[in-house]
Parts: C-alpha cells; structure tokens; sequence
C-alpha cells in the first residue's frame, strides 16, 4: 500500500490536537505528530507576515489522501490552510502495514453476517 505524509500547520497546539483526533478517531490517519514551535513567514494579501504555529504530520494511505484534506480543511479555521501531501518511499514494512491497518476505513457490519446470526453454526449450535 502506497503511504503519504500530510504536513499540515495550524495557529495553535490546542487546534492541531482537536484536529489531530478527529484524524486518528475517524481513520482519516494512523498516527499524527505534533510539532509545536514552529515560526512561519509567508505573504499574504501583498504583506510579509509571521506567526507562531503547529506541525501537524498525519500518516495516512494514498488512497485516503482526499478524503484526509477534506476533512482538515472542513475543521481547519484558517480559509487557506496549509496541507502537503508527501509520498513516502519505504520505511519498515511492520510499520507501514500498521499505518495502513489504522487508515483503512472501519469496515461495516453487514446486517445477518455478525457472528450470531441464524446461520452461524454457534448460534444452531446453541438452538438445538
């Protein structure tokens, strides 16, 4: 599975971690790393400007990518927020079949296919 690296920054350690979890709870990332400390100088609007901020790095799969700068995007408060996607070119294989375990999204349940349905030989088992 192909992996990618989002570098993300945002105005505070408070917004990164709210941001961060709602990542990681809903399976957009694996993990994500907060870097606080970080001094950015950009133009904006015609004015060099500068501002304290927050590294935001979410590991995640390619194929999530999208749907992961959606969602920053949709709780980020900036109206042009940084968020860079960098592929990841190896790394140990234990930890990138854990990264794309924890990014796959949560498989669901089809009804009638859980483990005590009328066909499962436990639940017979336990009629008889």
């Amino acid at each position: 599975m192909k992996t990618v690296l989002a570098y993300i920054t945002c105005p505070s350690l408070a917004e990164a971690e709210r941001i961060g979890r709602v990542l990681v709870e809903e399976r957009f990332a694996a993990c994500v790393n907060l870097l606080p400390g970080m001094r950015s100088l950009y133009r904006w609007q015609g004015k060099i400007e500068t501002a304290d901020e927050v590294v935001l790095i979410a590991k995640t799969l390619r194929t999530r990518a999208t749907a992961l700068t959606r969602r920053v995007t949709a709780l980020h408060p900036y109206s042009c927020p940084c968020i860079v996607l960098l592929p990841v070119v190896g790394g140990a294989a234990a930890y990138l079949r854990w990264l794309a375990e924890g990014s796959a999204p949560a498989k669901r349940r089809r009804r009638g296919k859980g483990p005590f349905t009328a066909k499962s030989p436990r639940r017979q088992a336990k009629a008889t």
